[in-house]
């Protein structure tokens, strides 16, 4: 562990306030869907940590699932998406899009639209972290557990390349780690 803290320049959310932003989503979720029965579906693989906790504070019945899309390469966004292996049923559902951050909005837009146009009751987006400045598509979450600065952040399932995403907080990673990339 040692060796992924020593490429962040500074840690920008902790465990506890990752946590504390956890519970305030979960809370507004258990109010919104209250005898709705909602299909939670997380974007893999950045969304695991959040999703496995959230889902610990959620209180209402619900079911959920997981979709694996691509669109990143190194620190950008390619703007074409990818969605790997099978499918959810979502017709007649109320889905709540889980991922863990929403930059660009490219990856999650397209995501959404597919999502309405496959019959989805009601479709909305939870997203643990917001970063406005780096929005190039008009969109926004439904539910955000907070903003991060127009840095590149990893942890907590945030990832440069695959790695980081294990660390317990969300840090800005060192430019000297992907710069050359």
């Amino acid at each position: 562990m040692a060796a992924l803290q020593n490429d962040i320049s500074r840690i920008c959310i902790s465990e506890k306030e990752l946590d504390e932003m956890v519970t305030k989503v979960a809370n507004q979720i258990n109010k919104d869907f209250e005898d709705k029965n909602p299909l939670f579906i997380g974007v893999l693989k950045g969304s695991v940590p959040f999703m496995t906790d959230l889902m610990k504070k959620i209180t209402i019945p619900c079911t959920m699932d997981y979709i694996k899309v691509s669109s990143y390469s190194g620190t950008k966004s390619t703007g074409n998406i990818v969605i790997k292996g099978d499918f959810p049923n979502i017709i007649d559902r109320n889905v709540v899009i889980i991922e863990d951050i929403l930059d660009t909005g490219r990856t999650l837009s397209k995501v959404l639209e597919l999502m309405r146009t496959e019959g989805a009751a009601s479709v909305s987006l939870c997203v643990l972290l917001d970063k406005p400045e780096g929005r190039v598509v008009p969109i926004s979450a439904d539910y955000v557990g907070g903003l991060v600065p127009n840095e590149f952040v990893v942890g907590y399932g945030l990832d440069y390349n695959e790695k980081y995403r294990n660390l317990p907080y969300v840090g800005v990673l060192k430019e000297e780690v992907y710069k050359n990339n």
